[in-house]
Parts: structure tokens; C-alpha cells; sequence
């Protein structure tokens, strides 16, 4: 409920926002619902499927690229036919009416920690150890490959291509396509091997995003989106098969961690961006007068070919982390082998 709330206040604000304090108090309730969500439902899916936890949450999270894939299409489609912005954004209202609807109908069940009777100190305890905290770091780095990625890729490559956010379109339908076929896939690598094979396909995907022109960027959205596509729900659902004594709060610290590792991130590479850009400018140029200058002069061709640099430039920066995501899950599958799943009681 708090999260429907949350999410009706902030996508009102930000249609009638007047500047920056309403659109950063929209966007803060918004974060907060979307934080209220994975609260509630990630564990409440680990306490459905307790002996199918990877696949299931993979199979929920579906909808969070499938949201994106849809919402890009219809952008497309409004942004075409030259509806404004706030309309744009008022067509997420239609959701969130109906999720309300339905949630209120519903009764939830005690947690899977709480039904088998794990006490609050074990589930602390749980969170304490080398285990979790590897993965809990982990989170940082699967985190900003997916996420950063998928939400700069069309400011970083729109001088790239013409349809930058058909990039994100391609990306997202992947992971949808992936999610939905995750059983098969999880049960035949385990979750630790398919978060191997993810790093790889990641890395070249961004390595190729930043790198490569035309039809081919296409592509390489492709291999990008099918090596992010299993990261978030296939990190929960480790945690919630190997550590499950770590109950709600297990889960709520990886996907916290993720989401705090993002907003981080983002301001740092925000800044190496605007850097990146300033040192393709002319020496003292304003960078604000370069980015809103009228289209066709000739601030504004400088200001896109310091962005068509500027943005594979971060790009490549943003591929070491999955490369290092590469030698860490590598020793994570190698420390899991022959090692048997915790059950918790009852389970």
C-alpha cells in the first residue's frame, strides 16, 4: 500500500513538477515505492517457491524489464505522434491503479525465515558472514552494469545512432525473453554459473556498445542484454538458496546494496561525463550555453561531437566491472562445488 501511494504522489508531482525541488521530491517518492516493492516482494516469492527460488524470481523480475520495454515502445510511439511529456507520464498511472486494485485483495503470508521458526539473531547472524558479504559486495558491480547502463545508454550513445532508446527497447526484450526461460538455464549452470556466464556476456556487451557503429550497436545491445539479463533476481535467489537464515533482510540488503552502489555511481560518471565533454570544448566555454544552443549552429555540432566521444568513453570505463565480476564469480563457482543447499526447518 505504501508503495502504490508512493507511486501515485510521485508520478502526480512529476507531471505537474515546476522546477527542481518537485521533480527531486517525485523522484524520491518514486525510488521509495519501487524500494517498498522489492521489500515486499522479493521475499514473499522466496516464501511461495521455497524449493524453486533462482527461477521465480527470475520470473518475477520479468516485469521490471517488461515495464521498460513497454513503456519505450509507447514513448516511441507518443514522441511520433508528438504528445507532450506529461502525458507520457500519466500513462503510468494506469498501472499502478490496477497493481493497487489487486494488491488489496490479498492476504500475505509470513515469511519463509518466520514460518520455519529461524529466530531475528540468526537471521542477523546470516547476514555476517564471508558468504553474504561476498555477495553483498558482488551486488555493487552487477548492480551498475545493469542498471547504469540501461538508464544512460541512450544519453551515452544518442549521437550514435538515431534511436537510441530503441537500444534500451532491445535490451530490456531480451531480459524479459531470458527471465521468462530461466528454469531450464538455472537448473542446468546453478546460479552461480549462470552469474559467470553473465559477467562474460556483460563485458563483451558493453565493450561492443562502445565500440562499435550503425546497424551493429543493435547487436551488441543484444549480447549486452542477455549477459544482464539474469544478474539482479539470480543474485537474490543465490542468497535466498545458500543463505537462507538471512530471511527478508538478506534480501532487502542485496537489493539496497544495488540500488545505493547505482545512485553512487551515477554521480560520479555524471561528472566524468561532463568532464569528458568540457575538455572537447573550447577552452572556457560555458557548458551550458554549448548544450542548449539552437540546433544547427555551430555550438551545437561541437557540443554532439564532444557527446559522441564522451559517452563509449564511459562506456569502457563502466566494462572493467564486469570483468572483474568475471574473476569473482569464477571463484565463487569453484568455492560451491560439492557444497549442498542449507535447509532451513521445515522447508
Amino acid at each position: 500500500m505504501i508503495a502504490f501511494l508512493f507511486h501515485l504522489a510521485g508520478i502526480v508531482l512529476t507531471i505537474f513538477a515546476g522546477g527542481f525541488w518537485t521533480l527531486f521530491l517525485s523522484t524520491l517518492l518514486i525510488g521509495i515505492a519501487n524500494g517498498t516493492v522489492e521489500a515486499a516482494c522479493n521475499p514473499l516469492v522466496a516464501t511461495l517457491y521455497p524449493d524453486n527460488k533462482t527461477t521465480k524470481l527470475n520470473h518475477f523480475h520479468l516485469w521490471f524489464p517488461g515495464g521498460i520495454f513497454i513503456g519505450t515502445l509507447i514513448v516511441f510511439l507518443f514522441e511520433k505522434m508528438g504528445i507532450g511529456w506529461q502525458i507520457q507520464v500519466a500513462i503510468m498511472l494506469i498501472p499502478t491503479v490496477i497493481y493497487g486494485y489487486l494488491f488489496s485483495k490479498l492476504d500475505f503470508p509470513v515469511t519463509e525465515r518466520v514460518a520455519s521458526g529461524v529466530s531475528t539473531a540468526e537471521m542477523y547472524k546470516s547476514v555476517g558472514t564471508p558468504l553474504f558479504i561476498f555477495m553483498f559486495i558482488c551486488m555493487f558491480g552487477t548492480a551498475i552494469t545493469e542498471l547504469f547502463t540501461g538508464q544512460w545508454v541512450g544519453v551515452l550513445l544518442n549521437n550514435v545512432t538515431d534511436n537510441a532508446i530503441l537500444i534500451l527497447t532491445i535490451t530490456t526484450g531480451v531480459m524479459v525473453v531470458g527471465r521468462g526461460l530461466a528454469e531450464p538455464i538455472v537448473h542446468r549452470f546453478s546460479p552461480q554459473g549462470v552469474l559467470l556466464i553473465s559477467a562474460v556476456l556483460a563485458a563483451v556487451g558493453i565493450y561492443m556498445l562502445s565500440t562499435v557503429t550503425g546497424p551493429m550497436v543493435y547487436f551488441a545491445a543484444l549480447i549486452f542484454g542477455i549477459g544482464v539479463c539474469y544478474f539482479w533476481p539470480t543474485m537474490l535467489g543465490f542468497v535466498a538458496e545458500n543463505i537462507p537464515k538471512s530471511g527478508a533482510l538478506g534480501l532487502n540488503l542485496m537489493g539496497g546494496a544495488g540500488m545505493f552502489a547505482v545512485s553512487i555511481y551515477t554521480l560520479f560518471m555524471g561528472g566524468f561525463y561532463d568532464r569528458l565533454i568540457a575538455e572537447k570544448l573550447p577552452d572556457g566555454a560555458s557548458m551550458d550555453a554549448y548544450r542548449t544552443a539552437a540546433a544547427g549552429s555551430a555550438e551545437a555540432a561541437k557540443y554532439a561531437e564532444a557527446q559522441l566521444t564522451a559517452g563509449p568513453d564511459v562506456l569502457r570505463a563502466t566494462a572493467i566491472i564486469p570483468v572483474i565480476l568475471i574473476i569473482a564469480f569464477a571463484g565463487l563457482v569453484f568455492y560451491m562445488r560439492n557444497k549442498k543447499k542449507p535447509q532451513l526447518a521445515g522447508a
